[in-house]
């Protein structure tokens, strides 16, 4: 009898094994440093990442800027005083300047009105004899004039009711001027007022436009030609110098300060904290109430203080004094962040198993705690560029910090404010670039804060 090759019921032959394909997907994450996972989740940070292309774009600016405008900071364009962006450059060349005797046909016998066409070169008025008017006074002004404004300037006073014609030649420039006439019986009653709007035009003889540089020699200009003076992207201040140049050679000042002196106080605060923070007991408490004792310095009065003692006069530049004033003052803050750091740190294993293995204390500091503190160290630089900038506008607007001719953005808007109502550019530009950079690096230090921040990083 042949022998069953079936499985006995219950046996493991009787079990058929199941194979099943099973894709295996293994999830992959790149390792990345500390540094590197911070930059990851930098550049995800759209405000942040804008902030650091506008920091960088500032200090090409600073850097490159005066490289490709060559302009003299303080070189004084005296044809373009005050003038705003996009400014009209064209002169019409005239012949010579001719005195006037006040003779011309009056096209209007009635009212205020112009000889001739208003230049640079002069404005020449003429009006009807007013009657019972003993003597006129002339005004002028640069903006509207209405009953309850003030005349403006007082130009001249003519007696006789006569005279009725006047020549100015005050300082003019191409702009829009109001001016006022009032006439006077014996008593020194108005008895006639009346302002007239003068647009006055640039103008320029063959004489002045060859020593000007405008053309190379006299045979190259024709009367009723027009030439183009010097180009200002961004306008003059009230002494004919170009705002750009001023601008970027005023960053220098700005980021000087604004960068060299938060280093400079962070990386002391950053000594004395990690020392105050490793040795603690006692020690750590008395370092700490000195700190607090400097805290409470009043920082102007110190900088007032610290002019004296360098020497520095009213009018001379106060960038040292402010330098060393704000190492002196600055740098507790920083120390207190890296103290309470600090004794985090050293309570963890890693310090406990170099100390075990012979590690001394300078060791440990430069080689373990400083390195984990890096994250808090540049958040509080970043912070700290934004005030530094702050101060030192202020202190030079308040005339303590740069003085000039020296450019800084504070020290121009020193000069803008006072007259920022007839040519706000002079004011805007500094005070905007103050704006965005301050902005730019208080929103790059809040992007850098969550981006060092360990307890922040992707986990993916």
């Amino acid at each position: 009898m042949a022998e069953s090759t079936t499985p006995a019921p219950g046996s493991p032959d009787q079990f058929t094994p199941l194979h099943s394909e099973r894709e295996i997907h293994a999830l992959t994450r790149p390792s990345l440093s500390y540094w590197q996972d911070a930059w990851v989740r930098l550049k995800s940070n759209t405000r942040a990442l804008i902030s650091l292309y506008l920091v960088l774009g500032l200090l090409a600016f600073t850097v490159i800027g005066p490289m490709i405008w060559t302009v003299d900071p303080s070189a004084q364009d005296v044809d373009q005083v005050s003038r705003p962006p996009g400014a009209d450059r064209a002169a019409r060349v005239v012949e010579p300047y001719k005195p006037w005797d006040g003779s011309v046909a009056v096209v209007d016998g009635e009212r205020l009105q112009l000889a001739d066409t208003p230049t640079n070169q002069a404005v020449r008025l003429i009006w009807p004899a007013a009657p019972g008017a003993e003597s006129y006074w002339i005004y002028r002004n640069i903006l509207p004039v209405d009953e309850n404004s003030a005349k403006g300037l007082p130009l001249i006073e003519l007696f006789g009711n006569g005279t009725t014609h006047f020549e100015d030649r005050l300082d003019l420039a191409p702009r829009i001027y109001y001016y006022t006439l009032v006439a006077l019986d014996g008593t020194g009653v108005p008895v006639h007022r009346e302002t007239l709007a003068v647009d006055v035009k640039r103008v320029v003889t063959v004489e002045e436009a060859v020593g000007r540089g405008l053309a190379d020699s006299a045979e190259d200009l024709l009367v009723s030609d027009v030439v183009h003076l010097a180009l200002h992207p961004l306008g003059t201040d009230y002494l004919g110098r170009d705002m750009l140049a001023r601008l970027m050679h005023g960053a220098r000042v700005s980021l000087f300060i604004g960068i060299f002196a938060p280093l400079l106080y962070v990386l002391v605060g950053v000594i004395y904290g990690s020392a105050a923070g490793f040795v603690g007991g006692q020690t750590d408490q008395a370092m700490m109430r000195f700190a607090d004792f400097v805290v409470a310095l009043p920082f102007l009065l110190f900088m007032i203080l610290f002019k004296i003692a360098f020497g520095i006069g009213p009018g001379e530049s106060g960038v040292m004094p402010m330098l060393v004033a704000m190492v002196v003052l600055l740098w507790p803050s920083t120390s207190r962040l890296v103290r309470g750091q600090i004794l985090q740190i050293r309570e963890e294993g890693y310090i406990s198993a170099s100390r075990l293995l012979g590690a001394r204390a300078g060791y440990l500091i430069l080689r373990h705690m400083i390195p984990n503190t890096m994250g808090v160290i540049l958040v509080t630089v970043t912070f700290a560029i934004p005030s530094a900038i702050f101060t030192e506008a202020f202190l030079s607007f308040i005339g303590m910090g740069v003085a000039p001719p020296t450019p800084s953005w504070g020290s121009m808007c020193n000069d803008g404010i006072k007259t920022m109502l007839t040519t706000p550019h002079e004011l805007i530009f500094p005070a905007l670039l103050i704006s965005i950079t301050v902005l730019a690096f208080n929103l790059l230090g809040d992007g850098m804060r969550d981006a060092l921040d360990a307890r922040m990083r992707s986990t993916e």
